[in-house]
């Protein structure tokens, strides 16, 4: 859910110090319509290989998730942190101004695919008609007619009521239909991944091994490089989000 715009200001190449693990951060306002099940609320998807994390800041509501465990709802109210793995399929409900800030792993993978959405499984076997179905005009930039986020939207729920009534009712064969078909979704992109994956969460992993390794030699010379990042505000606001209106930072170098 992060972005990738290259900021104005930073550190070397333009860009800030990534943050802590290379994750990925935004503020959400959970999308406040109805949707066909008669709740308010954003799309149901799993990401592929991201754990995901929400800091709730603002109103009230909850998170429905299904996995191969089951079906459950955990509520969201101000103060409370939930995430959850890659594989989770979520779905934000919004009880009153519901307003997230949503902390990625892997940023940048994210906005590259790494979400798949429920969409009923004759939309899923072919990638073209799936990705027909999940555009949106402009790529969701801020402004504008949210009528196609909320047709998305519709049509994922409608898939994830058939696999949570198929979870609930002790058949897994659904979901792991869907998982299967979202592995075939994102296949194509998974090189790019690795490298987006190299650049950002892995280069801050073996950044810290460096400076592990100076101090056990009783060295820091990183200690020297010390310095202040900041990024004033988001680049973005309102972009057309799965969940809602994202406000999105850029804390990563493209690759």
């Amino acid at each position: 859910m992060s972005a990738s715009t290259e900021p104005a200001t930073g550190a070397a190449a333009g860009f800030p110090l990534p943050l802590p693990g290379g994750v990925g951060i935004s503020r959400l306002c959970v999308y406040d319509t109805l949707a066909p099940d008669g709740t308010v609320g954003g799309s149901p998807h799993l990401h592929l290989c991201c754990t995901e994390a929400y800091v709730v800041v603002g109103g009230a509501g909850l998170v429905q998730t299904l996995t191969l465990s089951g079906y459950r709802e955990t509520p969201l109210r101000p103060g409370a942190v939930v995430w959850f793995a890659p594989g989770t399929i979520h779905r934000l409900v919004n009880h009153g101004g519901l307003e997230i800030v949503v902390l990625m792993q892997n940023s940048g993978l994210p906005e590259a695919g790494d979400a798949v959405l429920t969409l009923p499984p004759e939309l899923l076997a072919d990638p073209a008609v799936y990705a027909a179905a999940v555009a949106l005009p402009g790529g969701g930039a801020p402004g504008g007619d949210l009528s196609a986020a909320y047709a998305r939207r519709d049509l994922a729920v409608r898939g994830f009521e058939r696999l949570r009534g198929a979870t609930l009712d002790g058949d897994p064969a659904p979901l792991r239909d869907f998982h299967a078909a979202a592995v075939r979704l994102v296949g194509p992109r998974v090189a790019g991944w690795r490298a987006r994956w190299r650049e950002g969460a892995l280069r801050a992993a073996e950044e810290t091994g460096r400076q592990l390794d100076a101090l056990a030699r009783g060295e820091a010379p990183h200690l020297a490089a010390a310095d202040v990042h900041e990024l004033p505000g988001p680049v973005e606001r309102g972009r057309h989000g799965m969940c809602g209106l994202l406000d999105t930072y850029p804390l990563r170098r493209p690759v």
